[in-house]
């Protein structure tokens, strides 16, 4: 008895207050113990309802509030977009298209259209932080005004180590002991390669500028004209600037007998850099005096004008020895100033206006612009010694190269624009391989210029 009981207190608890249906007893709506889940009972409302919501679609005035509705949704939307949602692209990838059939129309317009952004296609090359090789430069004077290195169209380097100058073949790697001045005293102050890559002219310290065949190694003519050591060439055809410690700029005719044949005389103070434009018509100068200036080629009115330059900017606040001209864009030319001003100007030759300035923190020695990937390479002194990538024309740092232990004092860049050379005051050459144009691109390149060559020769 006392256990029927304790069953019947257990029931009472758990009895669950469920609404019943009518005809249905309360025992029904109890939940017994032992069960392993609960199932609730549905009534006859909830049964309707469901009955209701399945049919309401086939109701006929169910048809008209959607008409209702749709014409609603058509209404607001002319009056937010201009069009008809329905006759509209929601999206729209980018792509060529298909050409439509003869006299198809399409009056869908364009709501949204995505395309892909020119970045996600790019892949970020690999620059490596290390030399791709190191070559001794021991006695080299370590001497921020003079040009002690020049890379030839035919693959060959030249360095001047104190009195001599060497040639080192990048394709063979043979070195090759070109000349060595009389005097120990005197010392090799700047060099040129010419165009094609088979003459050097060297400037000295005895005031002359020497001529040299290289396939012959001989001296083919030294030329007299500078009364100070001569720090700066630069070729245009057949036309040899040379700038002088003296301030004046010499323009030698080496075919003639006579080779001087005009004086630029802009500077006070020595002139460390010399550069004629490709083009050839203007040849820009810096020098000791902070100043860069630009020239017109004698064919343009040099020598009608006399020393008159074009442009003469005086904004750099220190000496102005590295200078380099954009090889695809004639009217940019780039300089940098020295420890006093540490900045890279770019400059419009046509207007005459600074168009960027950017502070490096470091003396600037040498410019180059690298064409394969548009980018402006420096070389810098004290205090960071060393060779920086910037991406033109926004300035923005691509990398650092360093590994020299002394202020780098020179680049040339190799005839393939893969490869830039530096120089610096710790007797080394450093070649960084920094700019290798993809496998692909330069397929595509050499099949566009064999073209170009075959074509040239049925015009001939």
């Amino acid at each position: 008895m006392a256990n029927f009981g304790f069953e019947n207190d257990i029931h009472s608890i758990l009895k669950l207050d469920l609404p019943v249906a009518e005809g249905k007893s309360k025992r029904q709506t109890t939940c017994k113990i032992g069960g392993d889940r609960f199932i609730p009972v549905r009534n006859n409302r909830q049964m309707e309802i469901a009955s209701f919501l399945l049919t309401r679609k086939n109701d006929p005035t169910e048809a008209n509030n959607t008409a209702m509705s749709s014409e609603k949704q058509r209404a607001w939307s002319v009056a937010l977009n201009g069009c008809n949602i329905e006759e509209a692209k929601i999206l729209h990838f980018g792509g060529k298209p298909l050409n439509a059939p003869q006299g198809y129309q399409n009056n869908l317009k364009v709501l949204y259209n995505q395309v892909t952004t020119p970045a996600s296609g790019k892949k970020t090359r690999y620059i490596s932080s290390t030399p791709d090789r190191i070559l001794d430069a021991p006695e080299l004077k370590n001497d921020f005004y003079l040009n002690l290195l020049d890379w030839s169209s035919r693959n060959a380097l030249a360095v001047a180590l104190h009195n001599s100058v060497y040639l080192w073949d990048a394709t063979q790697g043979e070195i090759t002991h070109l000349m060595k001045m009389e005097h120990d005293d005197d010392y090799i102050c700047s060099l040129s390669w010419t165009k094609e890559g088979s003459y050097l002219a060297i400037g000295t310290s005895d005031s002359k500028v020497q001529l040299w065949d290289v396939d012959n190694q001989k001296r083919l003519r030294s030329m007299a004209s500078h009364t100070a050591r001569v720090g700066s060439l630069s070729w245009n055809e057949h036309v040899l600037s040379s700038g002088s410690r003296s301030g004046k700029i010499h323009h030698h005719d080496v075919r003639m007998a006579n080779h001087h044949i005009f004086t630029l005389t802009g500077h006070s103070h020595e002139v460390c850099g010399l550069k004629w434009s490709p083009d050839g018509r203007y040849l820009a100068s810096g020098g000791n005096d902070n100043l860069v200036s630009v020239w017109p080629s004698v064919s343009e009115g040099g020598g009608r004008n006399g020393s008159q330059s074009v442009h003469s900017w005086s904004e750099h606040q220190g000496a102005v020895k590295a200078l380099a001209w954009c090889p695809w864009q004639s009217n940019v030319l780039a300089s940098g100033g020295g420890t006093s001003d540490r900045r890279i100007r770019i400059w419009n030759v046509n207007s005459g206006s600074c168009i960027s300035s950017l502070d490096t923190q470091s003396q600037i020695s040498s410019l180059v612009f690298a064409p394969n990937y548009k980018e402006l390479v420096s070389a810098h002194g004290y205090a960071h010694n060393n060779v920086v990538i910037w991406k033109y024309p926004s300035l923005t740092r691509v990398a650092e190269l360093n590994g020299h232990e002394d202020r780098v004092l020179s680049l040339t860049l190799s005839p393939d624009c893969s490869t830039v050379a530096s120089v610096a005051g710790d007797e080394t050459i450093r070649l960084w391989k920094s700019f290798e144009v993809d496998p692909l691109k330069k397929k595509s390149k050499e099949r566009l210029v064999k073209s170009t060559s075959s074509i040239h020769q049925l015009i001939r």
